[in-house]
Parts: structure tokens; C-alpha cells; sequence
């Protein structure tokens, strides 16, 4: 088995593929409060919940926007096992030329959602993963990952919003917004302005990504962009929950012994 670790801000993400196959794929929060230890006792537990040994791991590659918790994750899985693990970034093939000032600087999880949507067509195409910030990065006609935009989250925005305001409630993103843009109540107020303003600043950065690359760029959104947001976009979205876990396998492919 190959596992897959993506190190977000809010989760680390991991997954496992036999022959090509994605067989699980599961979750643990982030924190970098946990020591290796800790770590490596939270992957075997994951690893049980899925009838997965640390001793049919034969390799692995991980993927982190946090830095402060790369070591420990990392430290945690050679304790599982002695297997190979790869890390994302300089030195590894991608199939992807960057077309960036400091390519050092893009988050591992772009990079990987863009190698795996070129698996289902060329470019040019942006994929929009969402996290505590959503990032947008585009990939031309020739292959070429050439930048992107970065902005808060729905969930940070909201947060922010109802810690800073005395009268204002939290919402639930996942509810769809009323039939009506009025909104005839506080609630209702702020699940209109969240839902269809996220979904319209979307649709606004759509159309200036392809006033540059183009009007057929392909959109696809990964992480955790509301339903009721991705469904209110006037913009086609295609929606891939495992984008970034393939893009990881992907690389791990083109960068295995004999391979």
C-alpha cells in the first residue's frame, strides 16, 4: 500500500492506494501541539479503523502547507515504518513547469490538485482548493501552473465576523441561502451574504481568469467549499473531494524507484 498525507491547516488528510486504487481515505485534526509520538499513535489508530498494518506500507508521500508540523508528521510515519517516504517540493517531478517568482513558495496542495485535474484534460484550468483560505491557481494551455489569488474562507470569514460583532449569530454554511436575496431576518441576512457573496466573488475571479487564459479554462474545487456555495456559482465548478490525495499519488508515481 502507498499512503498519502496532505498536512492542511485545519486537517491532515491520508489516504491509501492499492494498484492504483484509492482503498481509504481518512482524517485527523492538525495540531502542532502533538509530538511525533502522538502522532504516530493517532496514524495507527487511523490505519485500524481502515484494517490497514503499518507493515503493508511500502511507501508514502506527504504534502504540507504547515511547516511547524512537518517534522512531527513525518517523525510519526518512520516509526510506523521503514518504508520511503517522499515529501513534496524542490527535487521531486510533477509534470508541471512553474511559471512563478519563488516556486519554492506554492502550497504543496496546489500543486497536487493541478497535477491530478490535468489527469482529465489539458489546460488550460484553475483549481480552487479551500481550506482556512481559499487559493486559486491556474494552469495554462501549455501546461504551464502560471498563479493564482489567495483569500479568506467562508468559515474564517464568518468566524471573524461573529467573534467581532456583539448581535450577530453563527450560521451554517451547508444550509442554502433563501429563495430571495432580501432577507427578512439576521440569519437570513448573513446566509445570503455568505453563500451568494462567496459564490459572486467567485464567479467575479472566474471570469477575469478567463479574460486570461481563456473562455474554456475548466474549474475544479477541492477541500471544503460548501455545497450550498459551489451549487449557488453561476460558474461550472467540478467538484473532485479526493483531488489532492490523486495529485499526491500521481507524484509519488512519477517520482518511485524504477519509475
Amino acid at each position: 500500500m502507498i499512503l498519502t498525507v496532505n498536512i492542511g491547516n485545519t486537517h491532515i488528510t491520508i489516504g491509501g492506494y492499492e494498484k492504483d486504487c484509492l482503498k481509504f481515505c481518512g482524517r485527523l485534526h492538525s495540531d502542532i501541539a502533538c509530538t511525533a509520538d502522538e502522532y504516530a499513535i493517532r496514524l495507527v489508530n487511523l490505519l485500524s479503523l481502515y484494517h490497514v498494518s503499518p507493515a503493508q506500507i511500502e511507501g508514502g508521500i506527504l504534502g504540507s502547507v504547515v511547516p511547524a508540523l512537518t517534522g512531527q508528521v513525518l517523525a510519526g510515519l518512520r516509526m510506523l515504518c521503514s518504508a520511503r517516504i517522499l515529501t513534496v517540493g524542490p527535487g521531486l517531478k510533477s509534470g508541471i513547469k512553474l511559471r512563478l517568482d519563488n516556486p519554492a513558495q506554492l502550497g504543496a496542495e496546489l500543486l497536487c490538485g493541478a497535477v491530478a485535474a490535468l489527469e482529465e484534460g489539458p489546460g488550460p484550468l484553475a483549481v480552487i482548493s479551500a481550506d482556512t483560505a481559499i487559493s486559486i491557481m491556474a494552469v495554462n494551455g501549455k501546461q504551464e501552473l502560471v498563479g493564482g489569488v489567495i483569500l479568506p474562507g467562508p468559515q474564517l470569514s464568518l468566524s471573524a465576523l461573529v467573534q467581532k460583532t456583539a448581535q450577530l449569530p453563527q450560521i451554517d454554511l451547508s444550509a442554502p441561502a433563501s429563495s430571495s436575496i432580501l432577507g427578512k431576518n439576521t440569519s437570513a441576512c448573513l446566509q445570503n451574504g455568505f453563500v451568494l457573496g462567496t459564490a459572486g466573488l467567485l464567479d467575479g475571479l472566474a471570469e477575469r481568469f478567463q479574460a486570461e487564459l481563456g473562455p474554456d479554462i475548466r474549474f475544479y474545487a477541492t477541500g471544503n467549499l460548501p455545497r450550498t456555495i459551489r451549487e449557488a456559482c453561476r460558474t461550472p465548478i467540478q467538484y473532485r473531494e479526493y483531488l489532492i490525495t490523486d495529485g499526491l499519488y500521481r507524484i509519488w508515481q512519477r517520482n518511485r524507484k524504477g519509475g
